[in-house]
């Protein structure tokens, strides 16, 4: 081959591969629900280690806090997902005729716990009837309803919640709503000694948490986004409990230099050994995993307490179109 006839080749293979090599990524706002944590760890790896870049999107983690709704963001359009807490929200979706749906589950489990003060009999939720409980607005609309389902609490055991450890530290008796990857730690740090700590899914409350959201027209518009920034955070989820989560660590630390080293381990450890993100259905079906007997039996529990209408379409709130497939199955 001669040298004019390389070049030509060569040339018509670049021009072959530049319409590839030019296309941007997909620009991508991902809405956080609290500021940056290892709770989020699995999207801060997919970040830093390049894993969303790999899949064509240009990332942009957006955090949460007490000040940032960012479910109202979503709704407005300036985010493209974000993580919706709980599966209250994707049902009140469709109670309030709200056009977004949740596409995943990041937690199998729902890490809020009750903590209560050690050596004080309070021991199990059957211990806490008749006794104060502090649990924000939230809570009182969620899964407090549950607990006072099954275990007889009453609204008049409520009492306010400020997102502060300071009435825990403060009073002997005092019972407050946590993190179970986060206040343990810290009142241990503080006192010394470890709190009572009651996990609401130990107690049978069979919602998900950590959802992710978004609307329901992107769905139907550009699947193969919704798909890609999926299976992105799968392997981001994926590396970070199996491999080195030292790139999560050092990105989240840099988005939220307030989380200490030792709190981020902690929240971490915890994060693996009660199985938050890879325990149930997720042994089968892969990380992000959600199934429609469990969606139904969550929204029965709910219904029961009256919070939804028995005879409401539950199942507009989410879909399983980019779940289930078997991707991120956890190690053995």
């Amino acid at each position: 081959m001669n040298m004019k006839v390389r070049f030509a080749t060569a040339l018509a293979a670049c021009l072959l591969l530049a319409p590839q090599a030019r296309a941007a990524a997909d620009k991508v706002t991902f809405g956080l629900d609290w500021v940056a944590e290892p709770e989020y760890g699995g999207y801060y790896q997919a970040l830093a280690t390049g894993i969303y870049k790999k899949y064509g999107l240009d990332v942009s983690i957006v955090e949460g806090g007490p000040q940032v709704n960012n479910a109202e963001l979503l709704v407005a359009g300036r985010l493209t997902f974000d993580i919706t807490s709980n599966s209250f929200l994707a049902l009140n979706f469709v109670q309030e005729n709200i056009p977004y749906e949740v596409i995943a589950a990041g937690f199998q489990k729902d890490p809020d716990v009750l903590i209560a003060h050690p050596g004080t009999g309070d021991d199990n939720f059957a211990d806490l009837k008749g006794k104060p409980i502090a649990v924000s607005d939230d809570t009182r609309a969620s899964w407090w309803l549950y607990l006072k389902a099954k275990y007889g609490f009453s609204d008049d055991q409520l009492r306010p919640y400020g997102f502060s450890l300071t009435p825990f530290f403060t009073n002997p008796t005092a019972i407050e709503e946590a993190y179970v990857t986060s206040e343990p730690y810290l009142v241990q740090q503080q006192t010394g000694k470890m709190p009572v700590v009651l996990m609401i899914s130990d107690a049978g409350f069979d919602g998900y948490a950590s959802l992710i959201a978004t609307s329901k027209k992107l769905v139907a518009t550009n699947p193969d986004l919704v798909k890609r920034f999926i299976e992105a955070s799968t392997e981001g989820w994926y590396s970070f409990l199996y491999g080195d989560p030292a790139p999560a660590f050092a990105a989240i630390q840099k988005a939220n230099p307030d989380m200490s080293t030792g709190l981020l381990h902690y929240g971490y450890e915890q994060i693996k050994a009660r199985g938050i993100v890879d325990s149930g259905d997720t042994k089968t079906l892969g990380i992000y995993a959600m199934t429609d007997a469990r969606w139904k039996a969550f929204f029965d529990q709910m219904a029961a307490t009256g919070l939804y209408d028995k005879n409401m379409d539950y199942k507009a709130g989410y879909t399983l179109q980019f779940v289930d497939k078997g991707f991120g199955k956890p190690n053995p």
